[in-house]
């Protein structure tokens, strides 16, 4: 995953289209993101993440047809590119590789919180 530098929140947004396609678009991914995470999430800050990602080739947008309860503006769409979905999978893999490596015992320390 070299050169990356997938970021968390990025890779929010990134697993948020995959399971928006293929109808993940800006308001659509902020909501979607606030749900899951409980985070409040402002839709600039999503716009700049797409933007980032898009940058990086690992999204691709197009807009669709425009409509009346829009005010006759087009809604535009993301999908995850080829590039977009391997991130994704080497992400997982080292998450997985990781959360594998911690010793059984670290889960039965009774840690003060």
């Amino acid at each position: 995953m070299k050169g990356t530098n997938l970021g968390e929140f990025q890779e929010l947004v990134l697993l948020t289209i995959g399971t928006l396609y293929p109808n993940a678009y800006g308001v659509g991914i902020k909501d979607e993101i606030r749900e899951t995470t409980s985070r409040k999430v402002t839709l600039s800050t999503v716009h700049a993440a797409l933007n980032r990602l898009e940058k990086k080739g690992l999204i691709t947008s197009s807009f669709g047809e425009a409509t009346k309860i829009r005010g006759g503006k087009r809604k535009r769409f993301f999908t995850i590119t080829a590039y977009g979905l391997k991130t994704l999978q080497e992400t997982r893999q080292q998450r997985e590789q990781l959360w594998n490596a911690i010793p059984e015992q670290v889960f039965n320390v009774n840690w003060q919180v």
